[in-house]
């Protein structure tokens, strides 16, 4: 499952997709804050590269940048808040959420936390390291993620999803690291700040009865429309 959960099935393509355009734009308006120029604001040029990757219209991401630079006029207050606590069956959760209203939020946490338990702040984050997470491709034949990752001053690696390679960085190397993977042969797919648990669960610990209900949490906790990221200590 890996550091950062993600839904499954083609049935949730479209709606996933809507969903995350949505957190992407979230994300480039907070990022526009510190200048609407990608060039010049190495935040907001990493999530206008993930947001090409998966095909953003150039209307919802050009909107999205001026209107958090505050060339439209309108204000954008978004708060950012963890939460933290344990999915059923004593699985770590870090939940990452951007809210205009953190007393909306606040609650709805509380709610789709019942099914779990909802910690206070350090409560597990003391388990998780904080890291930069890049995800990659191989661009040509060849390139070797483990030459990569020292080259381009990765901590480690691991294997993602549909052949694409994992790089942790240091959280301040995370721009540095992106910058450097291409002239190693790897195209970059996305690459943000997150949580890598440090001890995670075996799935094979868990009954399929359990895994399901760590799935079922995890899936109702992700379709809140203030959630940006859910990391869980679940190893695989």
């Amino acid at each position: 499952m890996g550091a950062q959960w993600k839904a499954k099935g083609k049935a949730q393509a479209a709606d996933a997709r809507g969903k995350l355009f949505g957190k992407l734009a979230k994300e480039i308006m907070v990022a526009a804050r510190g200048g609407a120029d990608p060039a010049a604001n190495s935040r907001l040029r990493l999530v206008v590269e993930q947001a090409r990757k998966v095909s953003m219209p150039k209307e919802t991401l050009e909107r999205a940048i001026k209107k958090g630079a505050g060339l439209t006029g309108e204000t954008v207050n978004f708060e950012h808040v963890i939460y933290e606590g344990f999915a059923p069956h004593q699985v770590p959760v870090m939940v990452e959420c951007l809210t205009d209203n953190v007393n909306r939020t606040a609650p709805e946490m509380r709610v789709l936390f019942r099914k779990g338990q909802l910690g206070t702040s350090g409560s597990v984050s003391w388990d998780f390291d904080h890291v930069g997470m890049i995800e990659a491709e191989p661009a040509a034949a060849g390139a070797d993620a483990e030459v990569a990752a020292i080259e381009a001053g990765a901590q480690d690696f691991e294997a993602g999803e549909d052949g694409a390679t994992m790089f942790i960085t240091d959280a301040t190397d995370l721009d540095l690291v992106s910058r450097a993977l291409p002239a190693q042969g790897f195209t970059v797919l996305s690459a943000k700040l997150g949580y890598k648990p440090k001890n995670p669960v075996d799935p094979a610990n868990l009954s399929p009865e359990h895994l399901e209900e760590v799935e079922a949490f995890l899936a109702a906790i992700d379709g809140n429309d203030d959630v940006q990221n859910v990391f869980v200590g679940l190893a695989g």
